[in-house]
């Protein structure tokens, strides 16, 4: 299961797991079945077995809250030292533009922490200290923004396909009579 968070529960939903976990150690020391605390704390009970097998090997603090399930890829430390390393910009690590790429900056991580990330982590990651991806921290000197306006009001609209209307003769995907 996916969360919003990225990855992992607020602290009160951990919270509130936990809780629940503990009443099903409570349930477990009264000799209650696995199907009993299934159904009165309404989880499953592949879950109850797992957190049984759980508390008879380490008791009460076996089904404690290990914190977030997936933690950060960097430290922020490490992220603070990283944003220094991006914002040199991508010709000061020898790449030939000032275009950063995802693949870039994996590329980035692994010379400088000797870490691997995949892409999609780097973009989640990113997106949590706040960058966003194609958005340029500044207007490129050479922009006319009344040009662009009329273009986009003048010429786009004569150079873009009109669209064809639905109707007899227009390609569908369904045909008559083929039932």
């Amino acid at each position: 299961m996916r969360y919003p968070q990225g990855g992992g529960l607020t602290a009160e939903r951990q919270a509130f797991r936990e809780r629940i976990r503990m009443e099903a150690a409570g349930m477990f020391a009264a000799g209650q079945s696995n199907h009993v605390v299934a159904k009165r704390l309404r989880i499953s009970v592949r879950s109850v077995q797992r957190w049984r097998r759980t508390w008879e090997a380490a008791g009460r603090r076996g089904l404690c809250s290990k914190g977030p399930a997936s933690r950060p890829g960097l430290s922020e430390t490490l992220f603070a030292v990283l944003e220094q390393e991006l914002a040199k910009g991508p010709v000061a690590h020898g790449w030939p533009d000032q275009t950063w790429t995802l693949a870039r900056i994996k590329t980035l991580i692994g010379r400088r922490f000797h870490k691997s990330f995949t892409l999609s982590a780097i973009a989640k990651m990113l997106g949590r200290h706040g960058f966003s991806h194609q958005m340029p921290a500044r207007r490129a000197l050479e922009c006319d923004e009344e040009k662009v306006t009329g273009w986009l009001k003048e010429t786009w609209p004569r150079a873009r396909a009109p669209r064809r209307r639905a109707g007899p003769g227009s390609a569908s995907r369904t045909r008559p009579g083929s039932r």
